[in-house]
Parts: structure tokens; sequence; C-alpha cells
């Protein structure tokens, strides 16, 4: 099982530890480096970067959200970062949700999820093959553009610019099961939000026969610890967020996957206090079991002991929110 770093997205500003985390990661053998995206800083810039610092990490985007550009755009973004870093991109592609995309972006929640990633991802796969001009007649992605509201005189293209590798890798942040099914057949690796080596049922059965290759790749928050309800605090507080405030109440895709996974009551629960403006109650209501299952927290006996679980599923690569030294190096020696 290979080792990276999710650094996430900003908060309030840029953080003076992304760039030193993700050369310490660099240095302790880890594999890939990866970025966020929500309504503040975007997800490319901060890899380009870490890749004018770094020599041999790769870098992954978890996730580039669909709405905030076109396929092709997306596509520019990852061939040029892949020139520039000398092909270390894993480009992480997700479509976010209805609030986001049509509160932040401006844009509609396409009606049918899978059709519009399937058309975004073919896209992006024929820009980077560049074997042709893009030409798609699809649903929500046409090119050439033949809308009403156009002017017709769009014409097909290729890129300009030839990219590093015709196969950079694809990946897709999934959480129902139908997604999960169809991330299988068009991608080349999934990103799981939320992932308990206990429960892989939970996304459906095409976890049970992934192809050949095929990199599955969780996020995890993981912090070495004395005190292991402590050390859960900060997972709760992703938990309530996401839980309660990255959706709708009445269309929240993280509440419903938690709900799956055995939590319905107390999905719905986070939900009404978060949207009620009780965040620290939101917080404080996610229950330990669960945010202890999706993570690694505590002493180093016990996280050795968990991260057995990890290894014996489907998991090629665990991509931890690791927020400092101790802990990107406890996790590299016990993953040696």
């Amino acid at each position: 099982m290979r080792l990276g770093l999710s650094l996430g997205y900003w908060g309030r500003g840029p953080s003076a530890d992304h760039v030193p985390l993700a050369q310490e990661a660099e240095r302790l053998g880890y594999d890939s480096v990866w970025t966020a995206e929500s309504w503040g800083s975007d997800v490319f810039t901060p890899l380009t970067w870490i890749a004018a610092r770094t020599s041999r990490i790769k870098l992954g985007t978890a996730v580039a959200q669909m709405a905030a550009r076109s396929p092709t755009t997306t596509a520019m973004h990852a061939l040029t970062l892949d020139h520039l870093s000398g092909g270390r991109v894993l480009l992480g592609l997700g479509l976010s949700g209805p609030q986001v995309v049509e509160g932040w972006y401006g844009r509609p929640f396409p009606r049918s999820p899978l059709t519009a990633t399937r058309e975004y991802v073919d896209v992006v796969r024929q820009v980077l093959r560049r074997e042709a001009p893009v030409v798609l007649e699809g649903r929500f992605h046409s090119h050439p553009y033949r809308g009403e509201d156009g002017s017709g005189l769009g014409k097909a293209l290729k890129s300009i610019t030839h990219p590093l590798r015709a196969d950079l890798p694809v990946l897709l942040g999934a959480e129902g099961p139908k997604n999960v099914e169809q991330t299988t057949r068009i991608a080349d690796g999934w990103l799981p939000l939320y992932w308990s080596p206990t429960r892989p049922d939970v996304y459906g059965p095409a976890v049970r026969r992934l192809p050949e290759g095929f990199v599955v790749a969780p996020m995890a928050q993981v912090r070495v610890c004395d005190d292991v309800s402590e050390g859960l605090l900060p997972v709760k507080t992703m938990l309530g967020f996401y839980i309660g405030g990255m959706g709708h109440a009445a269309r929240n895709f993280h509440a419903d996957l938690m709900a799956r996974m055995g939590y319905e009551e107390e999905a719905r629960r986070i939900q009404r206090l978060f949207l009620e403006g009780r965040r620290e109650e939101a917080v404080l209501a996610v229950p330990d079991a669960f945010a202890d299952e999706i993570s690694l927290v505590g002493p180093r006996e016990r996280i050795a002991e968990r991260l057995e679980l990890w290894r014996k599923g489907p998991v090629t690569d665990l991509l931890a929110l690791a927020p400092d030294r101790t802990t990107l190096r406890v996790l590299a020696e016990l993953n040696s």
C-alpha cells in the first residue's frame, strides 16, 4: 500500500506548512501529495508551487471540481502541470453537489450526474490522447458547441501542445454505488471520501471486482496522539461540516453515505443541528465510533494494529491528512 499526503484546500489563507510537509513526505518516501478545492483556493496552483520545490513525489488533485472548468480547460491545466513537473500529475475529478455547483459556480447541477461525468472524462481523454480534434455530441458537453444560443461557427480542435503522457491517470471521486461502478469502467482510479475497511460493501458490488491495476485511494485523517477522544475531534469537526453543511437538507451525498454506513439517525441529527446554526452541537453529535473507523488516530501501537485492516482490503494508496511531521514519519515507518 502506497502512502500519499493530503493537504486539502486552504482556509482563510495559505498554510505555511504545506510545502515543508510535502518536502518531508517526499523525503520519507511518500508516493504522492494531493490538494483540493471548494469555494476558495483552487486545486492546481498550490500543486504547481509544490512541484517547483520537489522532484519525485506525484502531484494529485483530490478533487478538481468539474463545474469549475470545462473539460478541455481541466485537460489544459493537467497537461501543462504534467510537463512542468516531469510527468507527475494524477488528475482526480469530482462532480461536487447541487449547493456548490449552483450556488458557487453558477451552473445547473446535471440531472444525470453519471452521464455528465462520463462525457467530461471522455473529453479530457480525447485532449490527452491528441489523436484527432475533440468531437463529442453530448448531453452536457458538446464539442464543437452547437447550442441554439451559439454562433454555429465553432471548429473542432486538438491541443496545440503535445501532452507529455497520453495515459495521464484520471481518478474520480464517487460515493453512490452506481457512480462507483461507472468509475471502475471509465477511470484509472477511485477517490473515496470516507472509507471504512470493515464496510466496503456500502459502495456496492463493484468494489469486489476491480480491474487490474485500478487505484483505490481513500483519504483518512491520521494523528499520532495519546488521547484517542481528543485526537478524533478534528475528524468529527470535518464530518460535522461535510455532513451538516456540504449539501441541502434534502440532498446531501455525504449524509446519505453516512446513513448507508449504519448511522442514518445520527446523520440526520447532525444535519438538523448544523442547519439550525448549532454547529458545535453538530460536531459533538458525530459518533466517536464512526469518526474512528474512517481514520487512524491514537498511539503508535493502535495505529499499527488498525493499519493492517486497511492493507487487507482493496486500498492501493492511503492519502493521509496528517498535520505534523511526527505523524508522517510514524506512518511511513509502520507502512514500510
